[in-house]
C-alpha cells in the first residue's frame, strides 16, 4: 500500500486527538484511515480534512445552546468516530478532537485510495471517484451511525500514522454550510486529484432527497 503496512503502522492515540481542533485537522493530512467493516478491509491516505468548533463557530454542530442528543459525542472524549446523518442520504465520518468536556471535531472530506478499491467501488456502485468527498468517503469505507461514538482503533476504524512526509498543505473556506463557511477551517493537499471538487462558499440550495455534488 504505497509503502504503508497495516501490520508495522503505528496509530493515533487519544492524545494526538486532545489538542487544538485546528492543529488536529491539519496534522492529520498524510495520515491513513483504515476500516473493516464487513470484515473487508479499506484504506486511504487523508488529503482533506476540515475543523470544526464548538458554540461560537456558527458552522458547527456545537453552536447550539449545549450539549444535544446529536452533537453530545462532539464534547467528548477525544479520539473517537462523530458520525452523522445529513442530506438525506448521506454519512458524514468526523474524528472528535480536544480536551473531554469541550466540543470540537475534524471532518475527514477525502481520502486517497491505497487499498480495498474494488470494495469501494462496489459499495460505491462505481469505479471512479470513490473518495473525493465525505459522503462518497463515508459510503466508500462502509461507515454508518454504528459508528458514532465509537473510539478509534476499537472498533472498524482506524487511523495510522502516515509514513509519506506532507507538503504543500492548502487552506481555504469551508464547503457547503450555510454560515461559517467563509472561515479558513478547510485544510487539504495542494494538487493532489483526490480533493473534493465542490467550491467553497454558502449551501447551495438542494431539494429534499438530492445530494450535493461532492457527497
Amino acid at each position: 500500500m504505497d509503502g504503508f503496512e497495516i501490520d508495522t503502522a503505528i496509530p493515533l492515540e487519544e492524545v494526538f486527538f486532545a489538542r487544538d481542533t485546528i492543529a488536529v485537522a491539519r496534522d492529520l493530512l498524510g495520515s491513513v484511515l483504515v476500516s473493516t467493516a464487513d470484515g473487508l478491509v479499506t484504506a486511504g491516505r487523508i488529503v482533506e480534512t476540515e475543523a470544526y468548533l464548538g458554540a461560537d463557530d456558527p458552522g458547527s454542530h456545537a453552536a447550539t445552546k449545549g450539549i444535544t442528543k446529536r452533537n453530545r459525542v462532539m464534547y467528548g472524549p477525544p479520539g473517537r468516530a462523530y458520525v452523522y446523518f445529513t442530506y438525506g442520504n448521506h454519512y458524514m465520518l468526523n474524528v472528535v478532537t480536544e480536551p473531554d468536556g469541550v466540543a470540537g471535531a475534524v471532518l475527514i472530506r477525502a481520502v486517497e485510495p491505497l487499498a480495498g478499491e474494488a470494495v469501494m467501488a462496489r459499495r460505491r456502485g462505481r469505479g471512479v471517484s470513490l473518495t473525493d468527498g465525505p459522503g462518497k468517503l463515508a459510503q466508500a469505507f462502509g461507515v454508518d451511525l454504528s459508528d458514532n461514538g465509537v473510539p478509534l482503533n476499537a472498533g472498524q476504524l482506524a487511523i495510522y500514522r502516515g509514513v509519506t512526509p506532507v507538503s504543500g498543505i492548502a487552506e481555504s473556506g469551508r464547503v457547503g454550510l450555510s454560515t461559517g463557511h467563509e472561515l479558513q477551517l478547510r485544510f487539504y493537499v495542494n494538487g493532489n486529484v483526490h480533493i473534493s471538487k465542490a467550491q467553497t462558499g454558502p449551501r447551495a440550495n438542494v431539494r429534499r432527497g438530492q445530494g450535493r455534488k461532492d457527497t
